[in-house]
């Protein structure tokens, strides 16, 4: 491809609402372009990657024994009320009405499509397993679109559906989609980790992250050190051992705390650490006012706390609703004498002793309170882990780092399978549920994870694999007869090779085409300029600081010599 010819409209400024890295760059580099907030267009170069990655995803697939096929986006009522989702969603759903006033959604996932699609085909034990794909455009309502096509409301996802006659079949094929998984990343070279997940909206018994490690990842992710295991922040127990209390249980009292409403003002005004209080946070859970109390250094753990409640919306409560919980402002919350429909308690808070909380009256707070004494409620695990914790697992050390999910693998059971009433008839002519497992992939996701760890000041270093051309030539001076032709004739070798090449043919400064070939990030340059008199160009890898020149007649050896180091094949 001729760059001249090349629809590639690079940037040199930082767009305002870049927040990140990769959503810069894929900006900059002519990837995308924003049509309304968390919607894009994807440009030539953007295409090309996404099918890079889209050819490697199904390549493994199908090297897993998964089957391709296309389902519909727009999918009828009917089918997420048989599973019981279509409330239980929640406003991310796009719904809308034909002319017939009949109801769809624009697919955000495609559980209730595969099960359907099953339970009219498949009757006979013979028949499973089965192991179902597709590679589809999802829509979801995001509630804030943000970091680029990190959080967006429509996505690339490659989502496969499993059908076992048995859990250990089930088994079997969730360990096939998890080596298909690790293969998949390998290619593209990313830095990942499989961590343990909560299921979500989704549903099932057990599922586990692909997690690319990065600095403005929206995913807390917890490693230990000793025993290897990971998981999301989300999903991760807290282990608290109940300690002895050797401080005498003092006497309640009430304390006017005027204009203290925040622990750090709390902190300041009582001369004393966070750890020595208990707060106290209100939300609203579908119908119900629930409040819940964590040590005041903690933080709330909502999907454990939506997960106990077994709830579809959670979120903080409003000011009225604090106001007629707590008969106060915000920021006086305390368990003693609160109007909720139910109280938890954090585990750790049974440890405390002595503690200060809120008083539900405006401008004031108890001290010496007690759990038991003065207040009970429902005791459990609902803090988020932190690195003062011990690994869940072995108690060794732990630490948190941020990830990015590009990859998601759960084991469904019989959760859609019996709503749905999808059987099948084993060799007793009995029926039975089949047992699901669900796997998806966020292919844009991906093309920016592989951005952020793979790019510098100047732009994106693309993986080989992922690359959307592979060698880029420049001839320095276009309009001088040797450099072009010279260019020309290795552009057509490396072609006939099975290369994807770019050749830079603009009449531009060199300065400026270097520039965009770092931008978007080609993996090979070779450059033709004046000392091909001498028959010597300019070989450099995008991803190293130095260059080196060789001969014309090396370059085929270098090039191949640079894709075997990748593992991609000519």
């Amino acid at each position: 491809m001729k760059v001249s010819n090349l629809f590639m409209p690079t940037m040199r400024e930082v767009p305002k609402e870049a927040e990140i890295p990769s959503y810069e760059l894929m900006l900059r580099a002519g990837l995308m372009r924003k049509m309304a907030s968390g919607v894009f267009n994807y440009l030539p170069l953007g295409c090309r990657v996404l099918s890079k990655i889209e050819a490697i995803v199904r390549e493994e697939m199908d090297r897993a024994g998964a089957q391709e096929i296309l389902c519909s986006a727009l999918i009828p009522s009917e089918l997420w009320k048989e599973s019981g989702r279509w409330e239980a969603f929640g406003p991310e759903m796009f719904k809308l009405r034909d002319r017939n006033e009949r109801e769809f959604c624009l697919g955000p996932t495609h559980e209730e499509v595969f099960t359907d699609l099953i339970r009219n085909e498949i009757k006979s034990y013979k028949d499973l397993p089965l192991n179902l794909y597709q590679i589809q455009t999802k829509y979801r309502d995001e509630i804030r679109p943000r970091f680029g096509v990190m959080r967006s409301k429509e996505f690339v996802m490659k989502d496969a559906y499993s059908f076992d006659t048995t859990e250990e079949g089930l088994d079997v094929s969730f360990n096939k989609m998890y080596d298909a998984y690790c293969r998949i990343f390998d290619r593209l070279k990313l830095n990942y980790s499989a961590v343990e997940a909560d299921s979500g909206a989704i549903g099932g018994t057990g599922s586990k992250e692909f997690m690319v490690k990065s600095d403005v990842g929206e995913d807390d992710v917890v490693f230990c050190n000793s025993c290897g295991y990971a998981a999301n922040v989300e999903k991760a127990p807290v282990v608290i051992n109940k300690c002895s209390k050797n401080e005498e249980l003092k006497a309640l009292e009430k304390v006017e705390t005027p204009h203290a409403k925040t622990i750090e003002d709390l902190v300041g005004f009582f001369n004393t650490t966070s750890d020595k209080f208990a707060k106290t946070l209100i939300y609203k859970a579908d119908d119900m006012v629930v409040a819940v109390m964590v040590r005041g250094d903690r933080e709330v753990n909502e999907i454990k706390v939506k997960n106990l409640l077994n709830v579809i919306d959670l979120e903080l409560a409003d000011e009225k609703t604090v106001q007629e919980a707590t008969s106060a402002i915000v920021g006086f919350a305390g368990p003693i004498g609160i109007k909720a429909d139910r109280l938890l308690v954090d585990a750790e808070v049974l440890n405390m002793t002595n503690m200060i909380v809120g008083a539900n009256e405006t401008g004031y707070h108890y001290i010496n309170v007690n759990y038991e004494r003065d207040f009970k409620g429902t005791v459990g695990d609902f803090r988020n882990i932190t690195e003062n914790d011990v690994c869940p697992k072995c108690g060794g050390k732990i630490e948190v780092k941020r990830g990015i999910e590009v990859g998601h693998i759960f084991k469904l059971g019989t959760k859609y399978s019996k709503a749905m009433n999808a059987n099948f008839v084993d060799e007793k002519g009995e029926e039975h549920p089949i047992i699901m497992g669900c796997y998806g992939i966020g292919i844009n996701r991906t093309i920016a994870a592989i951005i952020e760890q793979n790019h510098d000041e100047k732009g994106i270093i693309w993986p080989l694999s992922s690359a959307p051309y592979q060698v880029i030539i420049v001839p320095v001076q276009i309009k001088d007869e040797l450099q072009r032709k010279t260019a020309e004739k290795i552009y057509d070798k490396l072609t006939k090779m099975g290369v994807e090449v770019l050749i830079d043919d603009r009449d531009e400064r060199a300065g400026v085409k270097f520039n965009d070939a770092d931008l978007i990030g080609i993996p090979v340059r070779i450059t033709v300029g004046k000392k091909i008199k001498d028959n010597i160009v300019e070989f450099k890898l995008r991803r190293d600081k130095d260059l080196k020149e060789i001969k014309v007649d090396e370059i085929t050896e270098n090039v191949i010599n640079f894709f075997k180091e990748e593992g991609v094949n000519l």
